[in-house]
């Protein structure tokens, strides 16, 4: 018997890295997948390796910032899978820049991705929860929205600390409703957005002394944690976060 039997959920930036990661394990508790994202060829890619390991998946076009967007995903889930339990808000991006070298224009990119994606898509989610009897709302953040970091992206970091907040905002106006929101807080983890530093042999040297555990973590360590929190196992769970990071912000 899987953890999430019986259960609906949609994954945002699920084409590749930690979202597919998401999907697939989500997949193989029980839930039926819906996973959106912007990368058409790699998603459906996902998408058919998750029904060639007996998964029952959907992937659909999903750019965060567009609220049309949001709407026909979720649609499609109530429409495929006749209701939505789980969201995981998981698409974001980075931009590496401190505040002086930060554009106007680059503000308004991670801020439209990063925070207005995660509102859009709990505020579309909510009514199918409430229609499905509760849910679970997870918003992947980052250790950069608890502490600051001297080498760290400011942009990037008003985001997470945004996304922080408005998990806890979420979680006590909806708590009623019986839908459940939480942030889940990575360290640096194995994918894409970490590719630039993990190649830097000597920066990653480096940044290796200031993790406890002495690794870079992986997406199967998040997706766990996410899974957790979409399970029943956490109903008593809201307005939490949960941090992945070895360790990091420990010290």
């Amino acid at each position: 018997m899987g953890r999430l039997d019986g259960k609906v959920a949609l994954i945002s930036g699920g084409a590749r890295g930690q979202g597919a990661c998401e999907a697939k394990m989500f997949c193989r508790e029980g839930a039926k997948v819906v996973f959106g994202d912007i990368l058409d060829t790699a998603g459906q890619a996902t998408e058919a390796e998750i029904r060639a390991a007996a998964g029952e998946a959907t992937y659909v076009h999903l750019n965060v910032t567009s609220e049309a967007d949001w709407r026909a995903a979720v649609a499609t889930a109530e429409r495929l899978y006749g209701h939505l339990h789980i969201l995981v808000n998981n698409a974001g991006i980075l931009i590496r820049k401190g505040i002086e070298e930060t554009t106007e224009d680059d503000w308004d990119r991670i801020m439209a991705v990063n925070v207005k994606g995660v509102f859009l898509g709990t505020k579309h989610a909510i009514p199918a929860m409430r229609r499905a009897g509760g849910g679970s709302i997870i918003n992947i953040s980052s250790t950069a929205g608890l502490v600051g970091s001297p080498g760290g992206s400011s942009a990037y970091t008003a985001t997470k600390g945004a996304v922080r907040l408005f998990t806890k905002a979420t979680a006590t106006q909806h708590a009623r409703d019986k839908i459940r929101c939480n942030s889940v807080h990575p360290g640096p983890i194995a994918t894409d957005m970490i590719k630039d530093t993990l190649e830097n042999r000597d920066l990653w040297e480096q940044r290796l002394q200031r993790l406890p555990m002495r690794r870079v973590g992986t997406p199967e360590d998040v997706a766990y944690g996410g899974l957790y929190l979409a399970s029943d196992e956490s109903s008593f769970v809201t307005g939490s976060e949960l941090v992945i990071d070895g360790g990091t912000t420990a010290e």
